[in-house]
């Protein structure tokens, strides 16, 4: 087993990795640790680690940092694994991973895995971006790519919120093209989901399951500052797939235009638009209580 961490993430998150290390060595378990010393390291040292035959590959921290080891990890037969250390952890919450680091290392030392299926979304330019929860366009990405780190890591979730708000003003809302499995839709925001959750325990598709093949894709109609109003009240209330102005549709190619739209996948800064999404070339196997 290999852990990989970022320790930029701060001494209370390491202070909670060495509980789950100590744990897992109360089990008799001898996982090693790697440390990430800048954005997409954890991409590198997966796949090392999978070419080294490494069973299971820890990713320790947030959403972000699964979907980087994960990306490592795809196409391997190396599991997996998730110590939940990050601001909303909502894999670790679609799969009902403890967020404890004792029930995390239970679940890491029992081993049951189930399979996973991420998207793959291919840029224009040829990059190619393996996610495991979700893929986004228009506002919600503007706030991720305009989203000061420093803040993220000083008040957390709120950080969102406080963007949020910086955003609405200025974002210009312009339209986006979506294509799902050939026929032609336009929207204000877009997010392409693998999951029931977003940003933390919020219902966004209710339908959806990450163990599951294809996409849910989550259309917000209307465009403008009130529009973003409404939908960030129902989104905590669990209101936001009930709306009139919101479509939900099954999907299992998806093509997003918009020239310059910005993109956010897992949580993220992805580039921008146009991209195309389908499903990652073989599923991967993710350890799971």
């Amino acid at each position: 087993m290999l852990i990989v961490f970022n320790p930029a993430a701060g001494a209370r998150r390491r202070r909670r990795l060495l509980a789950a290390l100590d744990l897992l060595r109360g089990l008799a378990l001898r996982p090693e640790v790697a440390e990430t010393t800048h954005r997409g390291h954890a991409v590198g040292i997966a796949r090392m680690a999978a070419q080294d035959g490494v069973g299971v590959v820890v990713a320790a921290g947030g959403d972000g940092t699964i979907a980087e080891v994960a990306a490592g990890l795809s196409g391997s037969d190396s599991a997996l694994g998730v110590l939940p250390l990050g601001t909303a952890n909502v894999l670790a919450l679609e799969l009902g991973l403890p967020r404890s680091p004792a029930g995390a290392a239970a679940v890491l030392a029992m081993g049951r895995t189930a399979l996973l299926h991420p998207g793959l979304a291919h840029h224009a330019d040829g990059r190619e971006l393996l996610f495991v929860q979700m893929l986004g366009a228009g506002f919600d990405a503007a706030v991720v790519h305009h989203l000061p780190a420093g803040l993220k890591r000083a008040i957390g979730k709120g950080a969102y919120v406080a963007q949020t708000l910086r955003e609405m003003p200025r974002y210009p809302f312009a339209p986006i093209r979506c294509v799902i499995d050939g026929q032609a839709l336009d929207a204000a925001s877009i997010i392409v989901s693998k999951g029931r959750l977003y940003a933390g325990r919020f219902l966004l598709a209710p339908g959806a399951d990450p163990r599951a093949e294809g996409f849910h894709v989550v259309l917000f109609r209307d465009a403008g500052v009130l529009a973003a109003m409404r939908y960030g009240a129902a989104l905590p209330l669990g209101l936001l797939s009930r709306l009139g102005s919101v479509e939900i549709r099954r999907a299992s190619h998806v093509m997003l235009d918009g020239p310059g739209i910005p993109a956010q996948a897992d949580g993220d800064a992805a580039g921008c638009l146009p991209v195309t999404i389908g499903a990652a070339p073989k599923p991967m196997r993710i350890v799971v209580p």
